[in-house]
């Protein structure tokens, strides 16, 4: 499971998560909404080490994420995150592209790691795009082929940063049912999300944010049927 204790982050003097309290579950769909700036993006960061923390703890299976002792690398096996641009190398094809991490970071052989990119974008729908350049794929398909280079790490957590807010409307659809996919299979999650009806529909729980401070988390049909937190009421006023 995931333990976030009193967790705080500046970034100067403008403090963006003030004080985060929030245990996930192994098998667990979290998903984070609120407004930009309210400290959504922030939290998956430091969850998977990429940002110090100024105070409080992160704990994964056990493991304190900000300790010296840690050795990160090896973490970040465990938490795969997918970022809203996928920042794919251009050079490779899409089959290379997921392959580059099990052979650089775990020292899988070419073979191996060949085997286990083409399934995991058989996976996400991509099979049939093994030997093309990223170039060539839609946004959607990008974003598709970055979740296969995360899932090729076999991670125990994915984190999903916004990963449908670069793309254009049509093509959110096919990466929100990827996302569902995983869900299904009992995935642990946290996805940071503006779409309500993904949250709705997948989550186990909604947790939203506000000026860095989770102002109220709780199932999807007690959020957006009853939500009690007045800041939480003016927000889904507006995105409907």
């Amino acid at each position: 499971m995931i333990e976030i204790e009193n967790v705080r982050k500046s970034f100067g003097t403008l403090e963006v998560l003030k004080g985060i309290d929030l245990t996930v579950n192994k098998g667990e769909v979290l998903t984070v909404i609120g407004g930009s700036g309210s400290g959504k993006s922030t939290l998956l960061t430091c969850i998977n080490g990429l940002e110090p923390i100024n105070a409080g703890k992160i704990v994964v299976d056990g493991t304190e994420v900000h300790a010296k002792s840690t050795d990160l690398n090896r973490l970040r096996q465990k938490i795969g995150i997918v970022f809203q641009q996928w920042n794919a190398f251009p050079h490779l094809t899409v089959q290379e592209n997921v392959m580059l991490a099990p052979r650089k970071v775990k020292g899988m052989p070419k073979a191996q790691a060949a085997e286990i990119a083409s399934k995991q974008l058989k996976h996400v729908g991509l099979g049939d795009k093994l030997d093309v350049y990223p170039g060539r794929l839609s946004g959607g398909q990008q974003q598709r082929m970055a979740i296969a280079r995360a899932l090729a790490m076999s991670p125990d957590y994915m984190l999903f940063d916004e990963v449908t807010s670069a793309l254009d409307p049509q093509l959110v659809g096919e990466v929100l049912d990827t996302l569902r996919l995983l869900a299904s299979e009992g995935m642990t999650m946290i996805c940071v999300t503006h779409e309500m009806k993904f949250a709705r529909e997948v989550s186990d729980r909604v947790a939203f944010f506000h000026q860095g401070v989770m102002a109220e988390i709780a199932p999807p049909a007690d959020l957006f049927g009853n939500p009690k937190d007045p800041e939480l009421q003016k927000f889904l006023a507006a995105t409907h």
